[in-house]
């Protein structure tokens, strides 16, 4: 009956597997589809540079409270998440970025 403390259960699992099969993941080998890759804006246009005085280019890759925006999420490739990521800390350094937002 089920399995772990006396089959309580009540069929869950069965439940679990029968979900799983819905979402088709096992179709593309555990990796779900999300639909277009994102390209590194950087590489995409050789003209952009990453310059932490640029307060309104930095802002797209920081969150309200003031967080790094990770590549996964921003698109960019690992060279300019590195760079993004030190311009910002500079950015704060100087008082153009925030480190976080203000207490009200």
């Amino acid at each position: 009956m089920g399995g772990g403390f006396g089959g309580r259960s009540g069929g869950r699992d069965k439940d679990r597997d029968r979900e799983r099969e819905d979402r088709g993941g096992g179709e593309e080998g555990g990796r779900r589809g999300f639909g277009r890759r994102k390209v590194c804006r950087f590489c995409a246009d050789k003209a952009l540079k990453v310059d932490y005085k640029d307060q309104s280019q930095m802002k797209y890759f920081l969150t309200e409270r003031g967080k790094i925006i990770p590549r996964r999420i921003s698109g960019n490739c690992a060279k300019h998440q590195r760079e993004v990521a030190t311009a910002i800390k500079r950015g704060r350094m100087l008082a153009i970025l925030p480190y976080t937002v203000g207490q009200m």
